[in-house]
């Protein structure tokens, strides 16, 4: 079973994603395994800046995303051995990771690794593509939206940035506008997906609302 979201940065994906995963049980009796490809872009990303790796030069990223080692267990990424979870949201990260995952070949790279996780598992997947490239045949898919300014407060209030509340506001529309006009791949609403606006829910309303569609 593939429960697949979509949405733009900040409209509650991964926590909503990460709490499916937690407490739904497949049909199968088994439980669901999380994946975040943000993640896995985000981890190539702090691979090429470690790497002094310009992330405007195509060639050099593909060939770092095509050797690399990513590993995905228990909620926890590692990059060639290192548990790098938490280095992964920081505003250069941000900054960087948007552009990096517009490259054609390294979404290819990343896709492949996403389907390759979710070989013979229950799964709950979440990213800008999952419902309309990766997962477009997905028994659930939903679309997650919310403003620009509920997004923006609610990254402020993670702690994770040290960007004002205005230019965390500016930054996610930025990556918005790259995310929707990507060649492949792009930030956008496939028919037959749920829509759900979670700019004035609470996190519990959101799970409760999709729950109602798996159940």
């Amino acid at each position: 079973m593939v429960i697949a979201i979509d949405g733009p940065a900040g409209s509650g994906k991964s926590t909503i994603a990460k709490m499916l995963a937690e407490k739904l049980t497949g049909k199968d009796g088994k439980p669901y395994t999380y994946i975040n490809s943000g993640r896995l872009y985000r981890a190539i990303t702090l691979g090429c800046l470690r790497a002094n790796i310009d992330i405007k030069d195509s060639e050099k990223v593909i060939e770092f995303a095509q050797n690399v080692n990513i590993e995905y267990e228990n909620n926890a990424l590692y990059l060639n051995g290192e548990e790098v979870s938490a280095l992964l949201h920081t505003d250069e990260i941000d900054r960087n990771s948007s552009p990096l995952s517009a490259i054609v070949p390294v979404r290819h790279i990343v896709n492949d690794l996403v389907h390759s996780l979710a070989k013979g598992r229950n799964i709950v997947v979440e990213g800008r593509d999952m419902t309309t490239v990766v997962f477009p045949n997905a028994e659930h898919r939903f679309y997650l939206d919310a403003s620009a300014d509920s997004r923006a407060k609610r990254r402020f209030e993670q702690g994770t940035s040290n960007l004002t509340l205005e230019e965390i506001k500016t930054a996610i529309l930025k990556r918005d506008e790259i995310d929707k006009n990507k060649v492949e791949g792009s930030l956008k609403i496939a028919p037959g997906v749920q829509y759900l606006d979670t700019s004035d829910l609470t996190i519990v309303q959101v799970y409760d609302r999709l729950k109602e569609y798996t159940d």
